[in-house]
């Protein structure tokens, strides 16, 4: 065990026996990177849309939230544990601003039910140039509407994902039942069959984004395609994967 991690863990016990204000805040320096990193890839291109400062503050606050709720004694690691509450409290901030003009989100939804509607009559995953004729838009129209909903796209899947299932969370307190961690398993597994029958490039950006944790710019060099392009990949395979688990959990 490294010094460091002796020296978190001497904090956690402290901040459990004692609630010590100070090192409560010594934890939070000690994890301030997640509220950083959650941020930063949420987020990447739309500083238009979102305060950077105000996501800051309100991951912050699910950061200190997390401390404050957390159970040394549940065999869960703190980081997986406070990254929900992290990415819960920015959501909710990116809900509130309702950033998304109606135009936008009108569009959104007509490239959308294109998308279904085609995949449907055609049995496999629609382009954008099928979408873009499907419903009179320009393929150029399409692609940039793609790219300036990459936020709406990525928090309506979160917010899904978060209200539908709070894993870390059932984990880390007594509330959680063997019903709700079923229920987890499953939401799950339907996630990863949907990532899995995206095509090919779209499943490899949710991967790099998802599971190598890279930013859109990261994957842009290593795909050796512009942020934008990655941003549009991504954005289409979200508005997939959102249809899908809203008519497997909610119809």
């Amino acid at each position: 065990m490294s010094d460091n991690t002796e020296k978190v863990n001497r904090m956690w016990e402290e901040f459990t026996a004692t609630r010590n204000l100070e090192t409560r805040n010594l934890l939070v320096m000690q994890y301030v990177h997640l509220v950083k990193s959650i941020v930063l890839r949420l987020v990447p291109t739309y500083r238009k849309y979102v305060d950077f400062d105000d996501l800051m503050s309100c991951g912050l606050i699910g950061l200190m939230n997390a401390i404050e709720r957390f159970d040394i004694g549940k065999e869960v690691k703190f980081e997986t544990y406070a990254q929900m509450r992290i990415k819960g409290e920015i959501i909710d901030q990116i809900r509130k601003q309702d950033w998304a003009p109606i135009s936008l989100r009108q569009k959104i939804k007509k490239i959308e039910e294109g998308f279904e509607a085609l995949e449907l009559r055609n049995g496999r995953a629609a382009t954008e140039s099928e979408v873009a004729e499907y419903v009179s838009m320009s393929a150029e129209d399409v692609k940039r509407t793609l790219d300036e909903s990459h936020t709406f796209n990525l928090v309506c899947l979160d917010e899904i994902l978060v209200d539908r299932v709070k894993s870390e969370e059932l984990l880390a307190s007594s509330e959680g039942s063997p019903e709700e961690s079923l229920e987890n398993a499953e939401m799950k597994e339907v996630l990863a069959k949907y990532v899995d029958a995206l095509p090919e490039r779209e499943r490899l950006v949710v991967s790099m984004y998802y599971t190598d944790e890279l930013t859109l710019k990261e994957i842009g060099q290593v795909l050796g395609v512009t942020e934008s392009r990655v941003s549009q990949i991504h954005s289409k395979a979200l508005m997939t994967l959102r249809t899908k688990m809203k008519q497997a959990f909610y119809t």
